[in-house]
């Protein structure tokens, strides 16, 4: 990425916005199987994909070398949620649903305050819907892109600010919140929320490994579902956030 400026994370959604958008060609929703890395080399480092496992549950299936950087860790397999800080998971939760139920786009705005060894940083998150070898809609296109310093990993962060985008310029968005979870007919409306603050190697994306899910029913209540999240830690300090 040496001529392009990776410095904006402006530049980089903007990019990986407008492949998704290509690969539609008539279509509302883009396949997984439509995905070339070859068409998003100079933004491929910021990408990865998902999998849903569950109402407001994801996973990592393939993802880049800033991911890694940001977490200090292989982050394939993991749940999308181990990014964040733990009082900003349920609200991802409920994003990440209203991305694969609607379908529609997700562009959220996020921060990492500044403690010892960890300055201050900012970042996008942007979340599209793909669609599955099967057809149904569990499947996302995303990007990752901080702006400063990285400092100790693992970072996490605060998600400060969203943006619900239609699949279809001047359609409607679900509105993200637990009763999208119990209603087939969710609230319908368009929603932008703001609150203040406070790679890959090479140009390969690599194929996660298969996790269990547990064979879970899934978890209707949002109470519940979210309760299944937790920090763990292990004996060489790694942290993830996992499903019990």
């Amino acid at each position: 990425m040496a001529d392009f400026d990776p410095a904006r994370p402006t530049r980089i959604v903007a990019e990986i916005k407008a492949y998704w958008q290509g690969l539609r060609r008539g279509k509302t929703i883009p396949s997984r199987a439509d995905i070339d890395p070859k068409g998003m080399h100079r933004v491929l480092d910021h990408a990865f994909i998902l999998e849903r496992m569950a109402p407001g549950a994801a996973r990592f299936r393939l993802a880049g070398r800033h991911l890694i950087d940001l977490m200090g860790m292989e982050v394939r397999g993991m749940p999308l949620c181990a990014v964040m800080n733990p009082s900003s998971r349920g609200r991802l939760s409920d994003v990440l649903e209203a991305v694969f139920k609607a379908p529609q786009l997700a562009d959220l705005t996020l921060h990492a305050r500044a403690e010892y060894g960890r300055p201050e940083i900012s970042a996008r998150l942007l979340l599209l819907p793909l669609r599955s070898d099967l057809g149904d809609v569990t499947r996302a296109l995303g990007c990752l892109a901080s702006e400063g310093r990285v400092g100790f990993a693992p970072r996490r962060f605060d998600l400060i600010g969203e943006e619900m985008q239609p699949v279809i310029e001047g359609g409607r968005t679900i509105e993200p919140s637990p009763s999208c979870y119990r209603h087939p007919s969710a609230t319908l409306t368009s929603r932008v929320r703001k609150q203040g603050p406070h790679g890959m190697d090479s140009m390969n994306l690599r194929q996660a490994p298969v996790l269990d899910a547990g064979g879970h029913d899934p978890v209707t209540q949002p109470e519940e579902r979210r309760a299944l999240f937790r920090i763990v830690s292990t004996k060489d300090d790694a942290h993830s956030c996992s499903q019990g």
